[in-house]
């Protein structure tokens, strides 16, 4: 009779300094988005010195045939525009920004559902302050659906949105995903509210491969 593997046991081929090798790519994928939301994007808005302000018509390429409708007006500090580049899902970076507000807007790779994205990467920052618990849902004109978490804190109120990149259900948990991320000064979401809303809305996943 063949004994059964303990509860949590993993294979020795699947180790590395005790820990599951298997989990190493979702995790670090998180990672990443979590230090890029952290530094990258600031440090890039820093070292670039240009803007280039949203024109109507103007309309975000977040990969693979997936975009979104950035608002009128705003600043586009880092990202792509349809028809001027290509973009790698899993390495976006967008970043908009007008007076007191940000929108960032971060791919990645990730297994598992847009609610465990969202969870990855507030753990990843070592949990989010100021966060109220409770999660809704964003659904976008083209039927996406996302988890949206609203946080506020003495320097400003803020918004995640985490969604698997999916154009159809069945396909949404091996998509890549895509954080949200909007920032605004303290007291300054409401007026923010109604365009972050429409930009939410926007966003449309590629096209079945």
């Amino acid at each position: 009779m063949t004994d059964a593997a303990p509860p949590g046991w993993v294979p020795v081929e699947h180790r590395f300094l005790g820990l599951d090798r298997r989990t190493f790519a979702p995790a670090l994928g998180v990672l990443a988005v979590a230090l890029l939301l952290l530094y990258g994007l600031p440090a890039l808005n820093a070292a670039i010195p240009w803007r280039s302000e949203i024109r109507a018509g103007d309309v975000l390429d977040l990969g693979d045939g997936a975009t979104a409708v950035p608002p009128v007006g705003w600043q586009l500090e880092s990202g792509t525009l349809t028809g001027t580049g290509s973009v790698a899902p899993a390495s976006l970076q967008v970043r908009l920004t007008t007076g007191g507000a940000t929108i960032a807007v971060v791919g990645a790779s990730f297994d598992g559902t847009a609610d465990a994205f969202l969870d990855q990467v507030l753990r990843s920052e070592g949990g989010a302050t100021g966060v109220d618990g409770s999660r809704g849902t964003v659904t976008t004109a083209s039927g996406l659906v996302g988890v949206a978490l609203a946080s506020t804190a003495p320097t400003g109120d803020g918004l995640d949105v985490a969604f698997k990149m999916a154009s159809a259900a069945g396909e949404a948990e091996g998509a890549p995903a895509l954080l949200v991320r909007v920032r605004t000064a303290p007291g300054q979401f409401e007026r923010r509210q109604e365009v972050v809303g429409t930009f939410l809305r926007s966003i449309t996943p590629g096209a079945v491969r």
